[in-house]
């Protein structure tokens, strides 16, 4: 069998739906087995964009998302997507071409160590020499990115070994089944808890799938528990559980704090340090913790659990539950929720360009409760992890962890191929929707229909407000943009700009309703960002 079909065939076996990703001459053959497999190709107009996609394939799936690219500068493009893959904790195999391994007459042109580039990103990155490896090393590698905590794993395949012949074959796929957790380690977490005063759950992005979230929500609800949720684990349990105290936003002190810092007891659910530091939480060295997760976790001074209770996160919290023989109730956070809540609620006066409050209020009116968003990295972010209710599993898509621009459009093109039944809107800011703005072609040409909310300041809005938080004068972050709604036009895509007395529900309804791809420009009033992160979360004080 040829090496090329042979790598394809096993990249079947481990159930690969989707390969994202932007061919070269070195991985043509890799090309030529693609075409004559049933394996669906996204070829995307940048490799950073098909790992974006291929990330968000992995945590909208919990399934490795495949993308590729060629040797040289195909494989540096592939870099940050890699890298927001591994921190954010998303299942990737990265795969990229290199020149012949023996008679390369080309010398050194575009030839970069790929591998060694890609060591210190991933779990592990290997080159395959041989083609009887291909098997062994595909097997390899996605046991790798599916172990927990999962992550990114590069593979290099080589244009010689490629277009090899070998009598390898298939390995068969094995499920490999998550321990319980240790029965005596549960008893003494549930001690713990029931000797706590104000037990309180963090839910972060490792809790983020569809079978821990039914287990919390029971959990909160039989114990009377309450719990915050971080950006990346918002959802996990629904915003109208009258136990949610909703989600982190900004790295400071916020309205969340205020039940935070009544609590005695931490339990912390699929938590990682990268996503919401523990120093924001644990400044004092005054919680015990308790850690709920799939493995062990990584110390650090804010963050040493006296309990871990590793396995199956979901059978964690079930048997868990089962050790807790009484419901309570728990005044501070009740009054947290409460106050929260009224926050969330309050009409943002009216303006033109609109706040972000009203930006939120509106998005979250026309969008179901199993509607996604995914959000770009921007000050918008903070305004919707902090307001945005959120209702079902990996309904709000975002990086705290790398935090990278220009990750939006990507993952909403994801989002949307995988549930083409659900609305999706992708939330860019300016300046991140053009790092990737190109794939709006990948979009109007295998027909996705996402709908894009490009949030317009003309300019970089949340260096802007630390600049100005710092003192500094105002300085070398404002730009030019397009017109958005013909910049989309021009791509074949639906055009739109919000002028003063439009309804941006009504708009984004309009856009929805033409099931096309469609771009909706909407001018920003950032001013509010100073207001509140700079002064009202400066000086506010909890009133209970």
């Amino acid at each position: 069998m040829k090496a090329s079909d042979l790598f394809v065939a096993q990249l079947k076996e481990e159930g690969v739906e989707y390969i994202f990703g932007l061919p070269g001459e070195e991985n043509l053959d890799f090309l030529e087995s693609l075409r004559n497999s049933n394996i669906k190709l996204i070829i995307t107009r940048h490799e950073q964009a098909a790992a974006f996609m291929a990330t968000a394939y992995g945590r909208l799936t919990g399934k490795p998302g495949v993308c590729f690219s060629t040797l040289g500068p195909g494989a540096t493009n592939l870099v940050t997507g890699v890298a927001q893959a591994q921190l954010t904790g998303a299942p990737l195999i990265a795969i990229s071409g290199q020149k012949a391994l023996t008679d390369n007459w080309q010398g050194r042109f575009q030839l970069v160590d790929v591998v060694r580039m890609m060591e210190p990103l991933c779990k592990k990155a290997v080159s395959i020499t041989d083609p009887g490896m291909i098997p062994t090393v595909i097997r390899n590698a996605f046991k790798h990115a599916e172990a927990e905590r999962q992550g990114a794993v590069h593979i290099e395949l080589p244009e010689d070994v490629a277009e090899d012949e070998t009598d390898a074959v298939v390995q068969k796929r094995s499920e490999i089944k998550i321990p319980s957790p240790d029965p005596e380690t549960v008893k003494k977490a549930a001690a713990l808890i029931c000797e706590a005063k104000n037990p309180l759950i963090i839910v972060s992005s490792g809790a983020n799938r569809k079978a821990i979230a039914k287990e919390l929500e029971d959990f909160a609800r039989s114990t009377g528990i309450y719990l915050v949720h971080t950006q990346m684990g918002k959802g996990v349990v629904p915003d109208d559980c009258v136990y949610s105290l909703f989600a982190t936003g900004i790295h400071a002190r916020d309205y969340v704090n205020c039940g935070i810092e009544g609590a005695d007891l931490i339990i912390t659910v699929g938590y990682d340090i990268v996503e919401y530091p523990p120093y924001l939480w644990n400044r004092e060295l005054d919680k015990q913790i308790i850690n709920i997760d799939f493995v062990e976790s990584v110390p650090d001074r804010y963050f040493n659990p006296e309990i871990e209770i590793i396995g199956n996160i979901a059978s964690s919290i079930r048997e868990l539950a089962a050790n807790i023989p009484e419901k309570r109730e728990f005044p501070i956070f009740e009054h947290t929720r409460r106050f929260i809540e009224e926050k969330i609620s309050a009409p943002a006066r009216k303006s033109y360009p609109p706040l972000p409050q009203t930006v939120v209020q509106n998005v979250r009116k026309v969008l179901g409760r199993e509607d996604i968003i995914t959000l770009d990295n921007g000050i918008y972010k903070l305004w919707f992890s902090r307001l945005y209710k959120t209702y079902a599993p990996n309904t709000v898509l975002l990086d705290n962890a790398l935090a990278t621009m220009g990750a939006g459009l990507s993952s909403g093109i994801t989002a949307k191929l995988l549930h083409p039944e659900r609305r999706v809107l992708a939330i860019c800011g300016d300046g991140g929707f053009m790092m990737n703005c190109q794939e709006l072609e990948t979009a109007v040409r295998y027909g996705i229909p996402v709908v894009v909310l490009i949030l317009n300041d003309n300019a970089f809005g949340f260096i802007k407000w630390k600049q100005k938080k710092m003192n500094f004068e105002d300085f070398a972050l404002d730009y030019g943009n397009p017109d958005f709604s013909l910049f989309a036009e021009s791509f074949g895509a639906a055009g739109f700009k919000v002028k003063e007395g439009d309804d941006l529900a009504e708009v984004l309804e309009k856009a929805f309703s033409l099931n096309k791809v469609a771009v909706i420009e909407c001018p920003i009033d950032y001013s509010v960002n100073y207001e509140t992160f700079s002064i009202e979360l400066s000086n506010f004080t909890c009133k209970f």
